[in-house]
């Protein structure tokens, strides 16, 4: 069976501190001052800091007690979704004017597939440029891309000249790119794997490209295949316009500490019943239910149990969420609980990768 050469232009795009900037597109006194969205209350977590609040090492999901005390005269703003999500709406509307094949990541960033594409434009680089000015020009808010073969290196590449910058890595420079990266940019590569990586003697794209199949299969199980054909410019994902959810969850941070499981079950009461209204919302079902326990020391434990038929039931969730509590003991206090619903009536059995797929890329405009 004869296969076609690989040739496709991914954009990744990604909104620079999307929550932040849209604070201070609604709120110009903002501008130029560091500014985190939430984290202010006595027990609030940071969902995400502008490039000023960035230079004091504030981030996203840090306490807000710690972003304070990095940077005392910091503005925290209380988050407003509804108006992310509608600018996110305005921003992927533009997307639809260049392409079908949009696939968001969530709701500052996505993947778009220009290799065909309603502008009959044969550059994804030039794309990307008009995409950015379009997003300044009607929205007001600035943007970021990487262009090239496929979805990995195009994310690994908007990163690069952040914020309001573009890099576009094309398919001669695939390899150079990759194997110069440093490890820890590897999207997916966190700091645990990246760590591990670095025992291993594993620090650059052209250290991971000298370890067998084998041996990252033995180090890293499923993953190592992945790290082999990555680094190698392989990597076949396509951009899924519609993105099927594999869990649905939701959970609460406490402003006080729980130690009795009686106020936990209140609690989780409460979650069961807005993770049924989510469910209802989406019209999914679900098998495996799990609990998120994190404790006031921060460590986190989660504990499932499958079921032999779907359910979308806030009441048969709790039931099964209880039993979970009493599984085993608290080894503390708890400070976050949540409840997520997996193995859905969504999931269909994906299309595995044919062994024998090319990866040899066409020169083609970039």
């Amino acid at each position: 069976m004869h296969n076609e050469p690989l040739s496709r232009k991914i954009i990744h795009v990604d909104m620079d501190a999307f929550y932040a900037s849209v604070e201070e597109l609604d709120d110009p006194s903002l501008k130029g001052k560091p500014v985190a969205v939430g984290g202010s209350e006595k027990r609030g977590v940071v969902s995400a800091a502008n490039y000023e609040a960035r230079k004091y090492g504030v981030r996203s999901a840090m306490s807000g007690y710690l972003a304070k005390k990095n940077c005392p005269h910091i503005t925290f703003v209380k988050p407003r979704f509804a108006r992310y999500k509608e600018i996110s709406k305005q921003v992927k509307s533009i997307f639809f004017d260049y392409t079908d094949l949009v696939e968001p990541l969530s709701l500052d960033e996505a993947y778009l597939d220009v290799t065909v594409n309603k502008k009959g434009n044969p550059s994804a680089t030039l794309i990307a440029k008009e995409i950015r000015e379009r997003i300044f020009k009607e929205i007001g808010l600035t943007a970021s891309a990487g262009i090239s073969i496929n979805k990995f290196i195009a994310k690994i590449a908007s990163d690069h000249n952040k914020p309001n910058g573009q890099k576009t890595v094309g398919p001669e420079e695939v390899i150079a790119f990759l194997e110069a990266l440093e490890i820890r940019k590897f999207y997916g590569v966190g700091k645990v794997t990246a760590d591990k990586m670095y025992r291993l003697g594993i620090f650059t794209g052209t250290d991971l490209k000298t370890k067998s199949l084998a041996f990252l299969e033995e180090n890293f199980g499923k993953s190592g295949r992945h790290y082999f054909n990555v680094v190698r410019g392989i990597h076949h994902s396509a951009v899924k316009p519609h993105r099927i959810p594999k869990s649905v969850g939701a959970e609460r941070t406490f402003s006080e500490n729980l130690s009795s499981e009686i106020f936990m079950l209140e609690r989780l009461e409460h979650i069961a019943q807005e993770l049924e209204k989510r469910l209802k919302k989406a019209d999914i079902a679900g098998k495996t239910v799990t609990l998120k326990i994190k404790y006031s020391d921060f460590t986190l434990q989660t504990r499932s149990k499958t079921l032999p038929y779907f359910i979308a039931d806030g009441t048969l969730i709790l039931e099964t969420a209880k039993e979970l509590l009493y599984q085993e003991k608290m080894e503390n206090s708890v400070r976050l609980l949540g409840i997520s619903l997996a193995n859905l009536n969504t999931e269909k059995g994906s299309t595995p990768i044919k062994k024998d797929a090319v990866s040899v890329q066409l020169k083609f405009e970039f």
